[in-house]
């Protein structure tokens, strides 16, 4: 019942979730990170892939994908890949319970009314969308994703020129 509480609270109000098109400029944003200050897509990202992943402490399979992901981000952040875990819809002090046993070394950002969620079209999570280097939607993973998929789109990603 969680789940679904929080599904329909990431929809809000309102008429349908705009869906992001592949090829589109991603929704830009300004959030708070855990560990501190604001990061800001696009001007602190230019030039690089960035994995844009939602979650939640309450999704069952948040926990094992973020720890699984860590060392793809580990072999390919100096290559230009940037990842960005936003914690859909809660404050900063369960975001910080959760992911402190993690040992993830990736930015947590903090979207506490859900607004970038509504603006990238999150309709459950976790999901991670998947930018270029010009800022524009390659992909997204609805679910939860292997390490393997992960890789994949991230080293396809990179070797696109800049």
């Amino acid at each position: 019942a969680l789940p679904l509480l929080a599904s329909l609270l990431l929809a809000g109000c309102g008429g349908d979730t705009p869906q992001l098109a592949p090829g589109e400029p991603s929704p830009p944003f300004t959030l708070p990170a855990l560990a501190g200050g604001p990061v800001s897509l696009p001007d602190d990202l230019r030039g690089q892939v960035v994995a844009v992943r939602f979650w939640a402490d309450w999704c069952p399979f948040c926990e094992s994908e973020m720890r699984s992901i860590e060392p793809v981000y580990r072999a390919y952040k100096d290559q230009g890949l940037r990842l960005l875990a936003i914690n859909v819809r809660q404050d900063a002090q369960t975001a910080a319970a959760f992911v402190e046993p993690l040992g993830i070394s990736y930015e947590v950002l903090l979207d506490e009314d859900g607004a970038v969620a509504r603006a990238y079209g999150v309709s459950g999570l976790p999901t991670t969308f998947f930018l270029d280097r010009q800022g524009r939607l390659a992909t997204r993973i609805l679910g939860e994703s292997t390490p393997e998929i992960f890789e994949q789109v991230v080293k396809d990603l990179l070797r696109e020129p800049r």
